[in-house]
This record gives C-alpha cells, structure tokens and sequence, in this order.
C-alpha cells in the first residue's frame, strides 16, 4: 500500500513539478514508518495526547514548514499520504496550514515572526476557531463580539466544532466587531495565546471517530489590539481567503481515504474466498472496483487541478471555483469508494477494528468541514453565472 502513491503519480503528473515526485516519495516513506506503525486512538483522550506525538514528528522531519510555504500541491500531496495511513495525521498537519494561514495573509511582521517559525517546527499547536453553534455556513450568524475596551479587546462568546480546541497553543478567532452598512455583521480575525484570561476550553465534542474537537468559551477575554489581524472587518475576506485555497487539500485528504479503501478493498477481494472462488472473480464485485478507481482518478485529478491553479496563478487570484469543484467532487467519491470498500468486506468491514470501519467514520466529515458540499454546489453555480459568456 506504501507505494501507491509514487505508482499512480502518473494520473495527476502535468500538475506536479520534478520536486513534486522527490516530495511524493518522501512523504509516503515517512508516513509508512513513522505514522502507518501508531496504533489509532480509542477514545479522544488517546487522540489528544497521540496528537501531540504527531506534530513532534511531523516538526522534526520538516513536514510543518510546508504548513507555511506557498506551495499548495506539496500541501496536497502530504495530505493524500498521511490520511492513507492516519487521518489524526492528517488533521494535525491540515490544522498547522488551516489555522496559521491567516497569520500568513493578514499578520503584519511581528505576528508572522512570533507565530509562524514555531507553527513551522511543529513546536507551536495551531487551530481554527471560526464556526458557532448558530454560524456554520452562514457567518452572519456569529454571535462571538470584540468590543474595543481601551488600549484592546474584550471577547464574549463561544465556539463550536473547533479542532484542536484545548491542545492548541494558539488560535486564529473570528468575532464581530460591528455592524455593515447593509446590516451585515462586520468580521474581524484576532490571534489569540492559549492561556489568555478568559479563554476556557468548555469541554470535548465527541465523533464517531477519536478527534480532539471542542467547545471554546470566551467570557471577558481581554487582548491587546496588537491580535487584530489586518484592519478591522477583514475578518469575512481573510476567513474565506484562507478556506479558498485550502479546501483542494481537504479534497486530497478525501483521495488518501478513498485510495487506503480502494487497496484494502483490492487485497481483500483477492485473498476471501466465497462459493469456491476469490471475491475478486465475481462481475459485481468488479464492477464495484473499475468505479471506485474511476471516481478515485477524476477526483485526484481535479484535486492537483486546483492546486495547480493556487499555485501558479499568483497569490492574489482565487481559485474558488476549482477549489469548490475539487472539495465537492473527491469528498463525495470518497464516501462512496470507501463505502463500496466496507461492501466488498461484507461483516468484516463493519468491524470496529477494521481498517475500513475506521474509514467510514472518518470520511463523513470531510462533506461537512470548510463548506458542506451543498454550499460548494452553490459556490459553483455563482461563479459560473457570474462568468463572462464570451
């Protein structure tokens, strides 16, 4: 299974440079010896504390620096190879990009130069803190305030659904702090210590999966005005900045599931016997494999697409269409593929231990977090209508 990453480079290889192959092979032998061997947490206690461990060996092998580099398809490619082996792996180095990246965009010198070297050697625990319990996809329902007290901030509110919440060491917050001309709530982003008077972890939020996922809570919680990142009500621009050029990577994580489902898939049909043959010589359950690595195929493909775009594009040009195109499509194929997988391994693939079981429960986020893939259909459309016709 290792290798399959490197094999099937060739699917996706006029999106990728010569350093990219390098990388691919790099990636996938670290994630095989350092992360494929860790037994996966049984409870988020474990997730919590494995989480740790982790980032360490991510920091010390260099794998955090792409965290903060510009280069989307590396981002990509280590994302497909760490969730083909762990997804905590996975979430750990997506939260390192997700939640240092509007250090990166919006952060004046002295924030990126206190935050970003840390987040880089995995020495510093990032973390995202955007959604609530009534502002999901509609942000104009956040309820989080800053209000200017004196020389800084007071922060009232709470957070829902944030990964990392309570283990971080520091936080990238949106909160409202005013009103638009059009009533709309203007948004700001802070980055916040861990630590900082009145930011409490209010208490776990368990998945189906082990994750460390949280509630945050924040009463009276004074910051300087230092932790605005930007200008006041860049907020909306920044937050949606960052999950535009990100959400390829969650399609890339979507593409290491399906991969990891689609090979235990191939060698369990070959090696289970039924009616004095293979699994694998019965049409139906050929069927089931030509599609998962057909829809496996077509969503890495759209996957490097974008990333391709981000990357060469320039900085300052969105991508949101490819972005959304790449997100929708791989997070839907891998909850297919991955489900098919459990078919082919009839009741051995709803065992708990079983690596497709944890698949499963794993993969059904992925159509949720940065944009449910209703609201990346919506994103699509808008950005098609509002294309030139010529």
């Amino acid at each position: 299974m290792g290798d399959r990453l490197v094999l099937e480079i060739g699917a996706v290889r006029a999106f990728l440079e010569d350093r990219h192959l390098a990388l691919a092979d790099e990636i996938t032998a670290f994630a095989a010896t350092e992360i494929a061997p860790l037994e996966p947490p049984e409870d988020d206690d474990q997730a919590r504390l494995q989480a740790r461990e982790i980032l360490g060996r991510l920091g010390a092998s260099g794998w955090c620096e792409h965290a903060i580099g510009d280069d989307l398809r590396a981002c990509c490619l280590i994302r497909e190879a760490l969730a083909a082996v762990s997804t905590l792996a996975d979430n750990v180095f997506a939260l390192q990009r997700l939640g240092s990246m509007p250090i990166s965009l919006a952060g004046n010198a002295e924030q990126r130069e206190r935050w970003l070297p840390g987040v880089a050697d995995g020495s510093v625990m990032a973390a995202f803190a955007m959604t609530e319990s009534e502002a999901g996809s509609d942000l104009s329902g956040m309820q989080t305030r800053a209000t200017r007290d004196g020389d800084g901030y007071e922060l009232t509110g709470g957070k829902h659904y944030i990964t990392n919440a309570g283990i971080a060491d520091v936080y990238s917050l949106f909160a409202v702090t005013g009103e638009r001309a059009d009533g709309r709530p203007e948004i700001s982003c802070f980055v916040i210590p861990a630590g900082t008077d009145g930011l409490r972890f209010a208490g776990a939020q368990v998945l189906s999966e082990p994750h460390p996922l949280g509630e945050l809570e924040l009463d009276r919680c004074r910051i300087p005005a230092s932790a605005l990142l930007g200008a006041e009500g860049d907020g909306f621009k920044v937050g949606l900045g960052t999950l535009d050029r990100l959400r390829a990577t969650v399609a890339a994580a979507a593409c290491g599931m399906a991969r990891r489902a689609l090979d235990e898939a191939l060698a369990y049909s070959r090696s289970r016997r039924q009616f004095g043959q293979a699994l694998a010589d019965f049409q139906l359950t050929q069927q089931k494999l030509a599609r998962m690595a057909t829809d496996l195929d077509a969503a890495r493909l759209l996957t490097y697409r974008a990333a391709w775009r981000a990357d060469t594009a320039g900085v300052d040009r969105r991508v949101t269409r490819e972005s959304a195109m790449a997100k929708a499509f791989a997070t839907e194929a891998a909850q297919r593929i991955v489900d098919d997988a459990v078919q082919i391994h009839g009741g051995a693939g709803v065992l708990a231990e079983s690596t497709v079981d944890r698949l499963y429960r794993a993969v059904r986020a992925l159509r949720i977090y940065e944009g449910a893939t209703e609201i990346q259909q919506l994103v699509i459309a808008r950005e098609l209508l509002r294309s030139d016709p010529r």
